[in-house]
């Protein structure tokens, strides 16, 4: 297998150095720390995959990563932006409110259908589904007209 140089500078070394022996991270990261750290000291690929467990693949990214964006790229995971909050906490608050607010007049306590029309009369809640009450209220850990 062709083994290509890969040389790291002081600066490089500290944090990989850093991220293989403290702190809180991923085991991908403190894996891509260990290869860039085994390329650095010469140590054979054949070696490095054995020894680590990694795919040659996995490898050779972590490499071209570190030549094209040094170790931030190389080591650390790219944040993925995700589809972006429809609700924000304001919307939730509000919802969870209604929720802990007294039942209907003739009822012991909501319904998600009856909070669901209770929120679309409020201003700006127009949109809001029965599913998306049913979710924020999960996450408040809360339970309709219970209490």
């Amino acid at each position: 297998m062709r083994q290509t140089e890969l040389h790291l500078s002081e600066d490089d070394r500290a944090t990989i150095d850093a991220v293989r022996s403290k702190g809180l991270h991923h085991s991908r990261e403190v894996n891509r720390a260990h290869m860039l750290a085994c390329l650095d000291a010469g140590v054979p690929e054949a070696q490095i995959l054995a020894v680590l467990g990694v795919g040659r693949t996995a490898l050779w990214r972590t490499r071209a990563a570190y030549l094209q964006g040094g170790v931030a790229l190389a080591v650390f995971d790219v944040e993925r932006p995700g589809r972006p909050l429809q609700y924000d906490t304001d919307v939730e608050a509000r919802v969870t409110a209604l929720a802990c607010s007294a039942a209907p007049s003739g009822r012991k306590r909501w319904t998600l259908a009856q909070l669901e029309a209770a929120a679309r009369r409020e201003p700006g809640l127009a949109t809001l589904s029965r599913e998306t009450v049913r979710r924020m209220l999960k996450k408040t850990i809360s339970s309709p007209g219970a209490g």
